[in-house]
């Protein structure tokens, strides 16, 4: 009779470590963006730890002075940061964790955004809206989160002119090299998909087929 009770014992012994190991609550990061002058005008970011994460954006009209560009109206991926990114940005989040909401500089900056950073996980939860934080960890990291937002944008609209316009294509992989390097795109590894397809693609030019490999060779690193 002894034996059962064993098994039982040592089955809920091994259920109990399993929950430790693999059941504790996971940590998020969340970044809500909106600004009503940009297309799209709403986007969402969620990541976690190991840089898996998903990306929605969609809402706004198409500015009248872009009308001739291809824009990207909706977006929605799962995404795949790099480590070092990923932690980082968490160790910035559980740091400033407390900030409690308040976080706002109300300096007479310009509008670039509203965006709220928000934070879960086994210590807790907290989070913070501003256009302009007077936190400068908190400001770098809506940044970056930005910027990754801003690649992932680029990324659909290389696929859109990939299928719609090719000889688009030039201009739009100029752009993201140029913004890459000075840091207003940042991840290029999450749109790694898109820039092997135009490496790869025969009848894509041969100069976008090279700026997409020297991008490649960057996600890489």
């Amino acid at each position: 009779m002894r034996r059962p009770k064993l098994v039982i014992l040592i089955t809920a012994l091994a259920a109990l470590l399993t929950m430790q190991g693999y059941g504790a609550p996971t940590s998020t990061l969340r970044l809500d963006f909106s600004n009503p002058s940009l297309y799209p005008s709403q986007w969402t970011l969620v990541i976690h730890p190991d840089g898996t994460g998903h990306f929605h954006a969609e809402g706004g009209a198409k500015p009248s002075y872009d009308e001739a560009e291809m824009l990207p109206g909706k977006v929605d991926r799962d995404v795949n940061l790099s480590d070092s990114f990923a932690v980082r940005a968490f160790h910035t989040a559980r740091d400033k964790r407390l900030l409690g909401g308040k976080c706002e500089s109300h300096l007479k900056v310009a509008f670039q955004g509203w965006k709220k950073i928000t934070y879960s996980g086994p210590e807790g939860e907290g989070g913070c809206e501003f256009n302009y934080s007077k936190d400068k960890d908190i400001q770098e990291l809506g940044d970056s989160l930005v910027a990754v937002a801003s690649t992932l944008i680029e990324g659909a609209r290389l696929e859109m002119l990939l299928q719609h316009d090719p000889l688009g294509l030039d201009k739009a992989v100029e752009y993201i090299a140029e913004a890459a390097d000075d840091g207003r795109l940042q991840q290029i590894c999450t749109i790694k998909g898109i820039l092997e397809r135009l490496e790869n693609d025969p009848h894509v030019m041969e100069r976008v087929r090279k700026r997409a490999r020297t991008l490649l060779a960057r996600a890489d690193n």
